[in-house]
């Protein structure tokens, strides 16, 4: 039987991903973010972009963003810590992502995707959507590791065309329109 302390340091890096998860999910609630959707459904998946219903459940088309982003962390981490271990990266990525979605869904931000986007009614994501997105962003970031650069790259690429052929947005449209509003980019997700 394995004792406490083996125990602890045989996964002390799932111990501390865990914990920033935890922590960040303690944070939303703090912040009076919902654990699941209002609306009183709770979903693996929605391909709903109501904003009732998008970025409430566990996974939604949005998810697709945290795939790159853990695509990305991952390239950038190895490219800036050569010698650092897989395990500091991830850390490091899980860290980022966690402290993004804290901002993600801080006033000021939501306020800026509801004047700068179509998305008038949205009011942030539920603390389900932000675990999940995580997860999503570590998968993408183990997987990454085991494929050549190329082939993320081709990843990165080919989500981010589906995703604006399917909902007419990405992540390099979001960066956009977060940090610098286009008139004619929002008027062609509004279907215009």
């Amino acid at each position: 039987m394995i004792g406490y302390r083996a125990f602890i340091k045989k996964n002390k890096t799932l111990i501390i991903v865990l914990s920033i998860v935890l922590v960040t999910a303690g944070i939303l609630f703090f912040m009076g973010r919902p654990f699941f959707c209002k609306c009183g459904e709770i979903k693996f998946w929605t391909a709903s972009m109501e904003s009732a219903k998008g970025s409430q459940q566990l996974f939604d088309p949005y998810t697709f963003t945290h795939l790159i982003h853990g695509a990305l962390f991952y390239l950038i981490l190895r490219f800036l810590f050569p010698r650092s271990s897989f395990a500091k990266r991830i850390i490091i990525a899980v860290f980022i992502e966690s402290a993004w979605e804290i901002l993600e869904n801080s006033p000021m931000i939501i306020e800026q995707y509801r004047a700068a986007t179509i998305s008038l009614d949205y009011y942030g994501d539920s603390i389900l959507n932000s675990i999940g997105d995580i997860m999503a962003m570590i998968v993408a970031f183990i997987a990454v590791k085991r494929f050549p650069v190329w082939v993320s790259i081709i990843g990165v690429i080919a989500i981010e065309l589906i995703l604006l052929l399917l909902i007419r947005d990405n992540l390099t449209l979001n960066i956009i329109m977060l940090l610098y509003p286009v008139d004619a980019i929002k008027i062609w997700q509004g279907g215009g």
